[in-house]
């Protein structure tokens, strides 16, 4: 009789193995299959696993492979960067299932486990611009048209979010996120601040602290999280040593700024 399998979603974190959780760290060491996109199984120490990697934009044919090896009796970690939850596998999971490919998947043990996304990650590093409401974007048009997009952001600035956002630029789109700021300068100050956080926790990252009016989109690429402030987003000058700011948005609004 074939040995029950069961799957797990889960998120490396945004970079250094330190932000991996430990509840990850113990499914990855019980699985016997990895299944994900090549450079993220590459930051998991190779052991006995069997690795399935394959492309980014191939999303859905990864959670069936997924399901399929844990239909056939593998203990398998369907892996994400960041949270899988978060523009990440879990969905495409579940639209997996939903579908109903194949009967066999409903029977499938599923778990998710959350991880640290990049866009706390980024937070973190400047401060707490995240502090009082915010709203998170992905500016990648291959699932939603453009449009929307641009519904959405001027949506979030109106309603004075602040606003994070994932998959700013690429070499398929690289004038989105620039049209993206310009749509926002017709609706926040030119003083917003905005930060662009790129590569956070690795190697080679780097965080640069801006305002709206002076963001080059040209500095930013797919591994880049941009936050732009509230109306009440602050810099709060540090004398540390370690960067020009603190960026932070205070837990509430004054009363008479209530609209």
């Amino acid at each position: 009789m074939r040995a029950p399998g069961s799957l797990t979603v889960v998120g490396l974190g945004p970079g250094p193995d330190r932000w991996l959780t430990p509840e990850v760290a113990d499914v990855l060491a019980q699985s016997t299959d990895l299944v994900g996109y090549g450079p993220y199984l590459d930051r998991i120490p190779h052991s006995f696993h069997r690795r399935h990697g394959s492309d980014n934009r191939v999303e859905l044919s990864r959670a069936r492979l997924a399901l399929d090896l844990a239909v056939a009796g593998r203990k398998v970690a369907l892996v994400s960067g960041g949270d899988p939850g978060v523009f990440a596998m879990a969905s495409a999971l579940f639209e997996a299932l939903e579908s109903g490919d194949d009967p066999a998947w409903a029977d499938v043990p599923v778990r998710v486990c959350p991880g640290v996304s990049a866009m706390l990650a980024a937070a973190a590093r400047v401060g707490a611009p995240l502090g009082h409401d915010f709203c998170v974007l992905s500016l990648s048009d291959n699932l939603k048209p453009w449009d929307l997009v641009l519904k959405r952001l001027r949506l979030a600035a109106e309603a004075d979010f602040v606003i994070a956002l994932y998959n700013p630029i690429s070499k398929a789109r690289p004038w989105q996120l620039g049209a993206a700021l310009d749509t926002l300068r017709t609706l926040k100050d030119a003083a917003t601040p905005v930060v662009l956080a790129r590569a956070v926790g690795r190697h080679d990252e780097d965080v640069t602290i801006t305002t709206l009016g002076d963001c080059d989109p040209t500095t930013a690429d797919m591994r880049t999280l941009v936050l732009i402030g509230s109306s009440q987003t602050r810099l709060l000058p540090r004398t540390d040593g370690n960067g020009d700011a603190w960026v932070y948005t205070p837990r509430g609004y004054a009363p008479a700024e209530v609209a």
